[in-house]
């Protein structure tokens, strides 16, 4: 798929200088740009890589002319706009049109308009598939499912059944929308929450055997939703669990049955949600976050890579460290925790003066006169 330079910059509403007509195939870092690559170079740390005669995707403000370009794009927003850019260039195969031979669909199944769908792909009774979804190969769709318009679900996704989705959802390869939550119970919890109240104190121990609570409930995601590989969704115990519209879950995420989680949120990879803990709208979970069962997180809150959150946090904060707190006080934590050695060494040494001067006031410590 190629593109002049006057078409890309008209798409990404940016700027067009120097020569239009030039061919764009590709996109590149500005060292390894070639003739028909348009380098990134939004910023001057990268601009000063840029090779004459070439093209340039740059900020606004920058001059195209020093770095003796042929053609550039100046841009208000460059990561806005490089979103753009990369989505119009990804040559990502996709399933060809059409419903490939060794796939098996049940009968009741419905399957929208100009729908693509690979191999080996198997899809439930009662299942809606919306109008241009795309289907890679070994993908299975449990019964009474329903898949929004303009699906892209790759290869050896798992989507379980009773689940409703929205539009332009995403699904990358190997994730799972499962089939089960993960409530357990055993006959006798009271010693436990005991145990857990006495900080691990236990008494009257006895065996016992784990015993799964089945889950009723489903999944139900908003439109523009796009979830990682490897991710999983837990269905709800009684009531569905919820994933809010326009939310991302990157790679190897885990969210538990009957989580809410709410619109534009975005979960870095490997971060854990309990069950039953609700979370607002534009929350952002950074990388290895945990997150406890049955808590509350407000709208807006951003946790730093790490955190792990134990208690409600309200709307609004910036969070960090485990326990979590607020940033700031995070902060002043660890410089403290770099004083330490200092302190150490200073009280040591107090502590030897201190010893000196009561040695020197002991009676008995001075000569006696002839």
């Amino acid at each position: 798929m190629t593109f002049t330079v006057a078409e890309l910059a008209k798409a990404l509403g940016g700027t067009l200088w120097g020569d239009g007509s030039l061919v764009v195939a590709g996109a590149a870092e500005p060292d390894e740009a070639g003739a028909d690559h348009i380098a990134i170079a939004t910023a001057a740390k990268y601009a000063e890589k840029l090779r004459p005669g070439g093209i340039a995707l740059l900020a606004e403000g920058m001059n195209p002319e020093t770095h003796g370009l042929l053609a550039a794009i100046l841009l208000k927003r460059p990561r806005l706009a490089l979103a753009g850019l990369t989505r119009r260039l990804d040559p990502a195969p996709e399933p060809a049109p059409g419903i490939h031979p060794m796939t098996v669909i049940d009968d009741s199944a419905v399957i929208g308009e100009g729908a693509a769908i690979g191999p080996f792909v198997t899809i439930g009774a009662r299942v809606r598939i919306g109008a241009r979804a795309r289907i890679a190969s070994h993908v299975s769709i449990g019964d009474r499912s329903v898949i929004g318009d303009d699906a892209l679900i790759h290869a050896g996704a798992r989507i379980a059944h009773d689940v409703i989705i929205g539009d332009r959802f995403i699904l990358h390869p190997n994730a799972s929308i499962r089939r089960t939550g993960f409530p357990l119970s055993r006959p006798n919890l009271r010693g436990s929450r005991k145990s857990a109240q006495s900080l691990g104190l236990r008494g009257d121990i006895k065996a016992q055997h784990w015993t799964r609570i089945h889950s009723l409930g489903g999944v139900e995601i908003g439109d523009d939703v796009e979830v990682g590989a490897l991710a999983g969704i837990d269905r709800g115990t009684i009531r569905a669990t919820r994933i809010g519209r326009g939310t991302k879950i990157d790679n190897q995420v885990q969210i538990g049955h009957n989580v809410i989680l709410g619109e534009d949120c975005m979960l870095c990879g490997q971060a854990g949600v309990a069950g039953s803990t609700r979370i607002g709208n534009r929350v952002v979970l950074g990388g290895k976050v945990g997150v406890s069962d049955n808590i509350f997180v407000g709208d807006d809150v951003i946790a730093g890579g790490g955190t792990e959150i134990y208690t409600n946090v309200p709307a609004g904060r910036v969070i960090l460290g485990s326990p979590a707190v607020k940033m700031e006080t995070h902060v002043e934590i660890q410089k403290g925790i770099r004083r330490l050695p200092r302190l150490y060494a200073q009280v040591a040494q107090l502590q030897e003066t201190v010893k000196k001067m009561l040695d020197k006031g002991r009676p008995g410590r001075t000569r006696r006169r002839g």
